[in-house]
């Protein structure tokens, strides 16, 4: 059974208590017991207190039990599919194309049931006050963050991106309070980027995270969305990640946009109207016209 939850209860095995630890490893072991017992009924099997149990699900991200139940049954009742498998270098076009889509499909689903842990709310009140949006990102992720200026900026706010290190070490350097940055990255580790996130953050601006919540840029982050599907990238570029991150920030606008109101409606509308006239300007003539009036 894969889903964000039982990923992310494996990896905060290591820095639980060891009584939170026995309930963790009990849940891992006992996904579908876990569903249909009591509390009570867990701290009897791992031999800790009802506290322990409450502690444990806080640790990993839930509100208490009955959200862990809620999140353990969306898991169990996703059906497990062979093509949720890293692409192997002897894999027919077939079995390759159908990897990859049905990992994109659960990278979406899974990605669902973070959505009440994700800071929407703070980061939509901060990018509405911002003087200025820069989306940052390096390599792939610095795609996403050209995609993510190319939408936010008809919703009238200054947007830019700096996909490169000096590019972010610099802009951190002069940015402004009020300004907001959003850094995007899978795994949260680049040196240069972390950097210029602290730099930015000293000066007054919110740091918007989309990567790992334990990495070190999402030490430095002001605001984190947990944006880390799990990507193969031993051969090809990220996929899941960037769909991932893509849709997060789609999600994003549209919220800053209905934060907004009818000013974020008159840009939008505006942006694609000016379009509309041009094509309608520079539309090149139907040559059968053309041939009728000549």
């Amino acid at each position: 059974m894969n889903s964000y939850l039982m990923d992310r209860i494996e990896r905060e095995i290591a820095a639980l208590s060891p009584a939170e630890a026995r309930v963790a490893g009990w849940v891992l072991e006992n996904p579908h017991r876990a569903v249909e017992a009591s509390i009570s009924d867990v701290a009897a099997a791992t031999r800790v207190s009802e506290p322990t149990v409450i502690r444990f699900c806080r640790s990993v991200g839930v509100s208490g039990f009955r959200e862990l139940k809620t999140r353990l049954i969306a898991a169990l009742e996703r059906p497990e599919s062979f093509l949720h498998q890293n692409v192997n270098v002897d894999d027919s076009t077939r079995n390759a194309v159908s990897k990859v889509l049905e990992s994109s499909i659960r990278t979406l689903i899974d990605m669902r049931e973070l959505i009440p842990d994700m800071p929407f709310d703070a980061a939509v009140s901060a990018m509405s006050g911002a003087h200025e949006l820069i989306f940052n990102g390096l390599g792939a992720s610095g795609h996403v963050a050209r995609d993510a200026r190319h939408k936010f900026f008809r919703l009238g706010i200054p947007c830019s991106t700096a996909l490169d290190s000096q590019t972010m070490l610099q802009r951190a350097a002069i940015i402004r309070p009020g300004d907001v940055c959003i850094a995007i990255s899978h795994t949260g580790g680049w040196p240069e980027m972390v950097h210029a996130m602290q730099l930015a953050r000293k000066r007054g601006a919110t740091v918007i995270a989309l990567t790992d919540p334990h990495a070190a840029l999402a030490e430095a982050a002001t605001l984190v969305f947990e944006c880390h599907p799990p990507e193969d990238t031993n051969l090809f570029t990220p996929m899941s990640s960037r769909l991932a991150q893509l849709a997060v920030l789609d999600a994003l606008q549209v919220a800053l946009a209905l934060e907004q109101g009818a000013i974020a409606q008159e840009n939008l509308e505006l942006s694609k109207a000016v379009l509309n006239r041009e094509r309608s300007i520079t539309r090149l003539p139907d040559p059968q016209q053309a041939t009728e009036t000549g």
